[in-house]
């Protein structure tokens, strides 16, 4: 039976401001020279996800043919290719990732570039449990790249950005846990600042929080992320005009941040991953960890200097390694990254 063609369906204007009917750059491999050109304009195409400081971690992981690596959050899977080019076909990459959505295309996506079960395996599981990964075995490498990848932050479905109207999920893994909209609806007034300020530096966390619990006793949870970052934009409205916008926007994305780092657990899943990193690691095993902002960064620079003081690192980066302001131009979300690495005694 011949199969019926069916037309895209065609949307208003030049181009599509929803994202599901971002076909071009939902479908990359299709449109490589529209994505590429998307990327030149310093965006990400939505549902595609640019790896940040891909040299600076090849540099410091300094991966060799038939080592065994880990990178505990696969994601789009652009560091992961980029390490298994490095194995040369010798070795293996082990990974992990919650996120089932994604990671089941990202698989899809590494299996078509050539790489099998015979050099590459994905466990769904959280790399706080990095200890049964590959248990009995030892790794030469092991990269954790702490950043929200740009296709769950794009997908309104998700529910991790205010920009566009979806759920307030901010779920990594939308099959388990629960949602933001029923965390909130558990906190206090002063929970809910005391989070604010813990996971974002939120100035303004009193009075957002205040507005929250306001408008859950007045006109019911908040369901949506719009509904959401209402209640933000009212709660910060005695600001000055002309400073008013920016600074919702900011508090915006901090309040978002807050409520992502509750909901799943980073903080603990962080610390719980730091203090294992050491015993999968090789003697001379190297590591990297990308991070995005201030509080990841603490974890990782006291959990190193501390593993260090001890012996049982060799050396650990002095500061951190910066993206270059060329990189920083062609992909927005590089600006707040941080790298610091640590070699095993």
């Amino acid at each position: 039976m011949e199969q019926e063609h069916k037309r895209r369906v065609r949307y208003n204007g030049t181009h599509p401001r929803r994202f599901q009917d971002k076909y071009k750059e939902l479908n990359p491999e299709n449109y490589k020279e529209d994505v590429q050109k998307i990327i030149e304009q310093g965006k990400t195409p939505a549902g595609m996800h640019i790896p940040i400081m891909v040299n600076e971690i090849l540099e410091v992981l300094n991966i060799q043919p038939g080592e065994i690596g880990y990178d505990a959050t696969l994601g789009y899977g652009g560091h992961t290719s980029r390490m298994l080019e490095k194995l040369e076909g010798k070795g293996h990459l082990y990974a992990t990732d919650v996120d089932p959505i994604e990671s089941e295309k990202t698989v899809k996506r590494l299996q078509s570039q050539g790489y099998g079960d015979d050099i590459f395996t994905l466990r769904r599981m959280n790399f706080a449990d990095i200890d049964k990964v590959a248990p009995g075995e030892k790794f030469d490498f092991v990269l954790a790249d702490l950043g929200v990848s740009s296709m769950q932050i794009d997908n309104p479905e998700r529910g991790f950005s205010f920009k566009q109207e979806g759920p307030l999920d901010l779920r990594l893994d939308p099959t388990s846990g629960i949602t933001a909209a029923k965390r909130l609806r558990q906190l206090s007034k002063e929970e809910i600042a005391s989070m604010l300020v813990e996971n974002s530096d939120e100035p303004y966390a009193d009075r957002i929080a205040k507005a929250i619990v306001r408008q859950q006793r007045s006109v019911g949870s908040l369901e949506t992320t719009q509904q959401l970052s209402a209640v933000i934009e009212n709660a910060l409205c005695f600001l000055p005009a002309k400073d008013r916008k920016q600074e919702v926007k900011k508090s915006c994305q901090r309040t978002f941040q807050a409520l992502r780092i509750d909901v799943n657990s980073e903080f603990e899943v962080l610390y719980s991953f730091l203090e294992k990193l050491p015993g999968v690691l090789k003697s001379g095993g190297r590591a990297a960890v990308l991070t995005f902002h201030s509080g990841e960064d603490r974890l990782v620079k006291q959990a190193f200097k501390s593993y260090y003081k001890e012996g049982i690192y060799s050396a650990i980066s002095d500061g951190v390694i910066r993206p270059t302001s060329e990189e920083c131009y062609k992909n927005p979300r590089a600006h707040s990254t941080k790298l610091r690495w640590a070699v095993k005694a």
